[in-house]
């Protein structure tokens, strides 16, 4: 964690960090990594971090990440938390891309359209790569209905959500560690727990 209870800072070897939107516009609140990636302007985050919308191109973001151009990677996605539409979290996944469970994926048909983080993952280990860092900024939907456009508590949390992502990439000192999960309750008060 970095700072007064805040997300799990980044570090690596490379100093690049790729933060990447994903999800389905298509499907009103699983647009939310793509929207959130859109508010961040550019030129505000720190030298080395690139920002990019993946969509729905899971395959194409592994295939990105296999380089090894980057060290750290933040997906910003919908993510099923089991709380409140708009509550925040942040995921530190570090590790998962090299997790041997995922050598069961490999010759599994992939739905390219239905990428979640840990498919990317997994297709990454597949593929012989994997990352030091991986995080998710995720936010609990209220609809994943078909529809175009965010229900009005998600989109409410996308200035929330790239505050966490601004701090994740900004602080480069801690090493990965165990799994750890911060949450954002209340995203108007940025009150955090672990």
């Amino acid at each position: 964690m970095t700072g007064a209870g805040g997300p799990p800072a980044l570090a690596g070897d490379t100093g690049r960090t790729l933060v990447a939107g994903i999800g389905n516009i298509f499907l009103a609140d699983d647009g939310f990594g793509v929207e959130a990636v859109k508010a961040i302007a550019p030129g505000s985050l720190p030298d080395g971090v690139d920002v990019a919308d993946f969509g729905i191109r899971g395959v194409h973001l592994a295939y990105e990440l296999l380089g090894g151009r980057y060290d750290a990677l933040v997906m910003i996605d919908a993510v099923p938390l089991g709380d409140a539409p708009g509550t925040l979290a942040v995921l530190d996944v570090s590790g998962y891309s090299r997790r041997a469970e995922f050598a069961d994926w490999a010759g599994t048909a992939v739905d390219a359209h239905s990428m979640q983080p840990e498919a990317v993952l997994a297709a990454l280990h597949n593929l012989g790569g994997a990352i030091e860092r991986d995080y998710v900024v995720g936010c609990q939907p209220a609809a994943l209905d078909e529809g175009i456009g965010l229900t009005p508590v998600v989109a409410a949390a996308i200035p929330a959500a790239v505050a966490l992502v601004r701090e994740l990439v900004g602080t480069r000192a801690a090493p990965a560690g165990r799994p750890r999960v911060a949450r954002q309750e209340n995203p108007s008060q940025g009150v955090y727990s672990e």
